[in-house]
């Protein structure tokens, strides 16, 4: 299941780590400690050190209660920081956008992912990514993260998540998005409480139904709070095991903010997959 990230070929049968480099003021767990080109490139350098394959790069804020950006302040933040770690590292840049424009001028500067929590439901997204040419991730929400855990709610959440994927996924390639292109991601803490997400995690070999792999982002999320009583950044543990479970699952791809532990995790998980 080998995957062509803007020249990068990796293969998505094994799970790779992709490090978070928020470069925003206000995310939920490292707002503004990375909003300069130098201690993001910094910041990158180390997760690819410590063993990513990916850097994802968000310019807008999506946790709960999260303000908008205007287009040219997302490129402001984004462009910059895309264009230095395209330059200095060998990685796979993944954007996290849901603007058009930002996928389009990111694409350009060397990105080889784009990462729409928002699963290219802004007009002009589908197109943009169509005419990129470059893999896509396609996540479920449950309504805007302004407002998306005002009240989530759902009959089944799985069956939920896969309806609403495989619509996405009908729309994304009717605009030209080739399948082969296409990762998915249920979309934990996006609209679902605390019991919606670990149902979600107990069913996530279902997902592998729809023909895709699959990206899991968990890292430090409130769920885990929900169960451990801990503070967001003292979540490593609870992480791990969220981790541990997602790739012993078939998770292709994990995006989290602890990249050193959750690579050696990945490295336990894959020993005991090729000693079955």
């Amino acid at each position: 299941m080998k995957m062509n990230f803007a020249g990068r070929v990796l293969d998505l049968s094994r799970c790779h780590v992709m490090g978070i480099l928020n470069v925003t003021p206000d995310s939920f767990s490292d707002g503004g400690r990375f909003n300069s080109v130098d201690t993001a490139l910094l910041r990158a350098r180390q997760m690819v050190n410590d063993g990513a394959a990916f850097i994802d790069i968000g310019g807008e804020s999506t946790r709960p209660g999260a303000s908008s950006v205007s287009t040219q302040e997302e490129l402001d933040r984004v462009c910059p920081v895309v264009e230095s770690v395209a330059r200095e590292l060998d990685t796979v840049i993944s954007v996290d956008t849901s603007n058009p424009v930002v996928m389009t001028e990111t694409v350009k500067l060397g990105a080889g992912l784009i990462n729409d929590v928002r699963a290219l439901q802004r007009d002009g997204a589908v197109e943009a990514a169509a005419t990129a040419n470059v893999p896509v991730c396609i996540m479920h929400i449950q309504g805007e993260p302004d407002s998306m855990q005002d009240d989530p709610r759902y009959r089944n959440v799985r069956r939920a998540v896969s309806s609403f994927l495989t619509e996405r996924v009908r729309r994304a390639e009717c605009a030209g998005v080739r399948a082969e292109n296409i990762i998915l991601d249920p979309g934990f803490g996006f609209g679902k409480t605390v019991e919606h997400n670990f149902q979600l995690l107990a069913a996530l070999e279902q997902l592998h139904l729809l023909g895709h792999p699959l990206l899991i982002g968990v890292s430090r999320k409130s769920m885990l709070g929900a169960v451990t009583g801990r503070e967001v950044n003292e979540r490593l543990p609870a992480s791990l095991a969220a981790a541990t479970i997602s790739a012993m699952k078939g998770a292709s791809i994990l995006r989290v903010h602890d990249v050193r532990e959750t690579v050696d995790a990945v490295r336990i998980v894959t020993a005991v997959k090729e000693a079955i």
